[in-house]
């Protein structure tokens, strides 16, 4: 800045290097401001020219951005601003649910009292899985056990109690029912952390046309547990490590951890070997690219055929927080890398 007095004789205001100056009265109050910079409109039109056939936001993403998607139309921010969430930009909304298989898995849920982990979980993907997609097969994660979790973890929107209501003796007659009634060839069913609660798992009745994955807890390291689920009758065993190990304490419930995780899996693979073992972890959280190579390496190692990727997306304020920006959400394909036998 230099120091620079007006031409009226008042004592001396500021004025900045770029051209922008104060002028101030006797008694040192801002009187008029002046700049030398032109508005876009004063500019030449071989400038406006440039300016207009310069980079756009469809530039920096890959696919296709649809006309609800242009940078004009967000007029949002890629920071989070004090006490708001991270704002989502619009190629990563979802439009809102509806349609006639979503109404019909919905009412199908209300009325036998089921709960979906899509629901719980304010999953974003929830139209696309009940509305069928682009292929018609309409599916939802059914939630076993109720919906409440005895765990806290940071990033799910699953309701925690100590004290969680009774099960209910029904749930698996009308989780029966709700899959014949929706004629699906592949069920996944999962559940919510019942820590100190055994539950009897059978699928000896099941419709052999029908392929079902479970999506387990981890039983608190609790073994025989995991024989009972892959033990009884279902196709793939799923178990959620959910992050890179240097994140898990900041991620996950105290009671879970990474190595436990593995242990789960590797056991479900030594007690039924054909059965396909998966698993899933969040990137955006923070974790860099040597941890997420080492950590599928250690899956890889571990017998798990199966790993999918997704990016983390705050569902309310009071859970973790994204700390990478949306822009970047596209970046996690660069981790699709050759590791022998796992599909990703």
């Amino acid at each position: 800045m230099a120091e620079t007095g007006c031409a009226r004789g008042s004592p001396p205001s500021y004025r900045c290097f770029g051209g922008c100056g104060l002028l101030t009265n006797d008694n040192g109050i801002l009187t008029e401001y002046h700049t030398s910079y032109r508005a876009l409109s004063n500019l030449p039109d071989e400038k406006k020219e440039l300016i207009k056939n310069g980079p756009d936001l469809q530039d920096f993403l890959s696919g296709e951005l649809t006309d609800k998607s242009s940078w004009a139309a967000y007029k949002g921010n890629l920071k989070r601003l004090k006490g708001e969430r991270l704002r989502l930009p619009p190629w990563v909304r979802t439009e809102i649910p509806m349609g006639k298989n979503y109404n019909k898995l919905k009412n199908t849920l209300r009325n036998l009292n089921l709960h979906t982990v899509c629901e719980e979980a304010r999953c974003p993907n929830i139209g696309e899985c009940w509305g069928g997609g682009e292929y018609g097969t309409a599916t939802a994660t059914i939630m076993l056990m109720g919906d409440t979790c005895t765990r806290g973890c940071r990033f799910c929107s699953v309701k925690t109690a100590r004290n969680p209501p009774p099960l209910d003796p029904d749930e698996p007659f009308n989780t029966a029912k709700a899959i014949a009634d929706w004629g699906l060839d592949y069920v996944v069913l999962t559940s919510v952390d019942r820590d100190g609660c055994v539950l009897p798992i059978s699928l000896s009745h099941r419709n052999q046309t029908i392929l079902i994955e479970c999506l387990t807890p981890d039983f608190r390291g609790n073994l025989k547990a995991v024989e009972t689920v892959a033990g009884s009758g279902l196709d793939v065993y799923a178990h959620n490590v959910e992050t890179v190990p240097a994140l898990q304490r900041h991620v996950r419930d105290p009671r879970a951890n990474f190595d436990q995780s593995v242990n789960v899996l590797k056991h479900a693979k030594n007690v039924r070997p054909e059965l396909i073992s998966k698993t899933s972890i969040m990137l955006g959280l923070g974790e860099t690219d040597e941890q997420i190579y080492s950590t599928m390496k250690a899956l890889r190692e571990a017998g798990v055929d199966c790993l999918t990727l997704g990016q983390y997306m705050q569902p309310t304020k009071r859970h973790l927080k994204v700390p990478l920006p949306f822009s970047c959400i596209f970046t996690f394909s660069m981790y699709i890398i050759p590791i022998p036998d796992i599909y990703v």
